[in-house]
């Protein structure tokens, strides 16, 4: 959001149109001017150039998914490797890039991009906003995702899949050990999804701190809104710690330096350090967003506010600041002093309260509701809470140090792991995606279908992962490609491998549900669920400017108190790209900002990223060499423009005017 100072004008005092009743032909005049001014580039080439949040949030959203569905192909191939005793469809090292390559995709390339995803879409329309803050910025941070993803999985079928493991333990993925460029890969990969996340980050923080529409003061912003700030501020904090962690493995590995060597002063837990840092907040980051997703459904189909307004942003918060005192407890079997065990023990446990804290607000709102409407994005929700609660109650369980020493590296924690991941964020986002489909796209998912996926996902996940509770007390580790008949752990194996395949058919379902409801599914209304925030406001699927005019908020439920709402925004020229800015606490306005347009740059600098960071893993002169494409598309992307040139400007909006004199 770069402009000459001249160009930030001060909010003239009429900006808040003291009359909420507008002419028709007032509206209709604004909206056709806003058509005009925002550009809306078509085509193929339009699409690379696009910074509208709304195409960046999809895109991001849709390319998640596709790293989710080939990671979900990988997890098949493992389960089917592990369905009966001694198998030979896979070998060792395929197996051990397979699970690698598997959970490197779901944790870095799709549970973290998607919900920033979702972020990006719904944040700029939750708060009343025209555009999204430094849209270049997001547009760059999506071409860094697909290029990321692109790169995994290229190597992945060029055999140079990494193979250590999605944590990449040292010294395994150390140049003693890793032999190759399969550490590399891994390494690399991190520093894509990393750089993407934080630049996204960034856009939602100054998004949702400055161009909040008037009237949304910072204790009425929707829950949805908190979450993301939250989990933007743990990705600024936690993701700079295995950024470092990768790089200094880099230098390791390229240039011998000897950060994780013990034999010459470096500290091999120095890395299970770094990477837990950053890795158990990510659990967080990864949840949170999945949370303020449940209080919006809860409270539409309850048909009543949500409970404890307060203490569900607290308990957010709180999350996030004790999410990033429990990394140790990753680290229990290292030998680490008693006392600080004792310290990381009581942490682990204490995280448990704020989410319970939001569990009962739920609750609260579902039992004092005006009668639950029992729709598909609320059985996704009501099944959050009873697999959730597996998660966070075996959660507490490995939280003890001397039952952790006996579950540590057993199916028992994989088990743990997917019930809160897939359990706490999957559930919650299915649940999301259908009761945003018909804001995204206009059209309506099925209700009967979504139904069928959703028992089917529900009846799978458990039959996949509950048995693995078993098999980890039966001492079966993880990490393995296949095990002996005599330890009786095949009927097990068999029966989650089975629960794989209905999560492959549910998915698909649902799938097809969106893909049908696409062509055929019924016409949505601006707000088919009468739910309460601002994107139900807008058209939809919403047009590029988001709003017009620009709506203002008298209370946190502003489609329910409507008689609360102040009136619309003026003041902000038509003819321009103008956004609103306001004052952090109290959303008042201060003054006009023009947004950038659509541009190439973006997708041109992460193109010269991309080919520093790959170059770099072959030889460190990468980086001098690479550095000067992604210099030459940066001066392009800060070079000063005039923007769209006012003859066109004008005949575009003397070929509005007819339009508007015969209406």
């Amino acid at each position: 959001m770069n402009a000459h100072p001249l160009e930030q004008q001060k909010a003239d005092p009429r900006l808040v149109y003291d009359d909420p009743r507008l002419e028709p032909a007032a509206l209709e005049r604004e909206r056709r001017h806003h058509e005009a001014s925002w550009p809306d580039p078509r085509g193929f080439l339009g699409w690379l150039r696009s910074t509208d949040h709304k195409s960046i949030g999809l895109r991001t959203i849709v390319t998640a998914f596709v790293w989710f569905a080939m990671a979900g192909v990988l997890a098949a191939l493992m389960r089917l490797q592990l369905s009966r005793p001694e198998n030979t469809i896979l070998g060792p090292d395929l197996y051990n890039q397979i699970f690698t390559t598997h959970g490197t995709a779901m944790m870095f390339l799709f549970a973290v991009p998607v919900m920033l995803g979702m972020g990006v879409y719904l944040v700029p329309l939750q708060v009343g906003a025209r555009a999204i803050a430094v849209p270049r910025l997001v547009a760059y941070g999506y071409w860094m995702l697909l290029f990321g993803g692109i790169f995994l999985f290229a190597m992945f079928f060029a055999n140079v899949g990494p193979d250590v493991g999605w944590f990449s333990y040292v010294p395994l993925s150390g140049p003693e050990y890793g032999i190759g460029k399969r550490p590399d890969v891994w390494a690399q990969l991190i520093t894509f999804s990393e750089v993407s996340a934080l630049v996204t980050a960034i856009s939602l923080i100054v998004t949702i701190f400055k161009l909040r529409t008037p009237g949304m003061a910072l204790n009425r912003m929707p829950l949805f809104v908190w979450a993301m700030l939250v989990v933007s501020f743990m990705v600024i904090f936690a993701m700079p710690a295995v950024m470092l962690s990768s790089t200094c493995l880099i230098l390791d590995r390229l240039v011998g330096t000897h950060f994780y060597n013990y034999a010459e002063g470096g500290d091999v837990l120095l890395w299970q350090h770094l990477f837990w840092f950053f890795g158990h907040p990510e659990v967080y980051i990864i949840f949170l967003p999945a949370l303020g997703m449940i209080s919006p459904i809860v409270s539409t189909f309850s048909r009543r506010p949500v409970f404890g307004y307060l203490a569900l942003v607290l308990s957010n918060i709180a999350t996030a600041f004790i999410g990033f005192g429990v990394w140790v407890h990753h680290m229990f079997a290292t030998g680490l002093p008693q006392f600080g065990q004792s310290f990381f023990t009581a942490a682990s446990m204490m995280i448990v309260v704020p989410t319970a804290t939001q569990i009962f607000c739920w609750i609260a709102t579902i039992w004092t509701g005006r009668g639950v409407r029992f729709t598909t994005p609320m059985l996704y929700v009501l099944a959050w809470f009873f697999v959730f609660l597996i998660g966070g109650l075996t959660g507490v369980m490995v939280a003890s140090v001397p039952l952790d020493l006996q579950l540590h590296d057993t199916f028992f924690i994989v088990a743990h792991l997917h019930y809160v991941l897939i359990g706490g964020s999957v559930f919650p986002l299915l649940a999301g995606i259908h009761f945003w489909f018909p804001k995204i796209t206009g059209r309506m998912l099925n209700e009967r279908l979504g139904k069928v996926a959703f028992w089917l996902f529900f009846t799978g996940f458990n039959l996949t992962f509950f048995p693995m509770h078993i098999l980890g007390l039966q001492g079966m580790p993880r990490r393995v490609y296949t095990y002996p008949a005599a330890m009786g752990w095949g009927s097990l194996n068999l029966l989650a491998s089975i629960g794989a395949g209905i999560i492959a058919v549910a998915l698909t379902v649902y799938l097809i549900n969106v893909i049908v409801s696409l062509r055929v599914g019924a016409a949505a209304t601006d707000n088919p669920w009468d739910a309460a925030d601002l994107e139900w406001s807008t058209s939809s699927p919403p047009p590029v400017y988001n709003f017009s005019p620009q709506p203002t908020v008298g209370s946190r439920d502003p489609l329910w108190h409507t008689e609360l709402t102040p009136p619309f925004v003026i003041g902000l020229n038509p003819e321009k790209c103008e956004v609103l800015v306001t004052h952090l606490l109290d959303a008042e306005p201060d003054h006009r900002y023009p947004t950038p347009g659509p541009s190439i740059w973006p997708l041109l600098a992460a193109i010269a990223t991309t080919i520093l960071f790959i170059w770099s893993i072959f030889s460190p002169w990468g980086v001098v060499w690479g550095s000067i494409p992604l210099f030459i598309t940066l001066v392009g992307w800060f070079w000063p423009h005039r923007g769209v040139p006012p003859r066109e400007m004008e005949r575009e909006l003397a070929r509005l005017e007819p339009r508007e004199a015969t209406s």
